[in-house]
């Protein structure tokens, strides 16, 4: 017999159903594969405690240090401080303006270091100090930052003014007498669309004397 003569058995015929398409045949042998990593992942999330809870999507009862004393508010937890401060808390200091941390007239101290408001959840900010300009007065008496602003007319239409302050005092607080570097670097992150820059410069100045000689802090 030759070689061409030979036969190689015969493979038995595979019926396939019209019905599966080649897309879903692969889809399900892929599914299938991945049944045992699915269930070992789960298995694993179920026994594992949630690292932090969960809060939402309803609103939730929380509790902030605003100036010093706890204020009771209830909001969603998408809700953030600026917006906390300014709807539940009725603290309207800090504005709102770009309200996606660019240009820091929402700018509040929290356990004294300035951040944006509109950047921080206000459930992410219990536990924490925040301090917002509305303190800074003690009574008739302003700050030696908010006089400062005053003396030099670092202010114009007034709105992005009460972020300045706020980014002024913490600059202040971490270096009581700034270089020039670090007055950029302090009020960087904070814009004056009247252009008021000389003049906060100044008060920046005239403050740093005035809180050496004794003024408040």
């Amino acid at each position: 017999m030759s070689k061409s003569d030979e036969r190689l058995p015969e493979t038995p015929e595979v019926k396939i159903d019209p019905a599966v398409s080649r897309r879903n045949f692969l889809k399900g042998s892929g599914l299938a594969l991945s049944l045992p990593l699915i269930a070992a992942d789960t298995a694993e999330a179920e026994s594992a405690e949630p690292a932090v809870p969960i809060f939402g999507p309803e609103k939730t009862a929380i509790t902030l240090t605003i100036n010093g004393k706890p204020r009771a508010a209830t909001v969603e937890p998408r809700v953030t401080l600026l917006d906390c401060l300014r709807n539940d808390l009725d603290t309207t200091g800090a504005k709102r303006v770009c309200d996606r941390g660019t240009c820091g007239a929402c700018t509040v101290q929290m356990d004294g270091k300035a951040v944006y408001a509109c950047s921080v959840l206000a459930i992410e900010a219990q536990g924490h100090k925040i301090t917002t300009v509305e303190s800074l007065a003690n009574g008739d008496t302003l700050h030696p930052v908010q006089k400062a602003f005053w003396d030099n007319d670092a202010q114009q239409c007034g709105f992005c003014t009460p972020g300045f302050v706020m980014a002024c005092k913490s600059l202040l607080d971490k270096h009581p007498t700034p270089t020039d570097e670090q007055i950029k670097l302090g009020v960087g992150g904070n814009l004056c669309r009247c252009g008021t820059y000389v003049g906060i410069k100044a008060a920046i100045a005239q403050a740093s004397a005035a809180m050496k000689k004794g003024g408040r802090a």
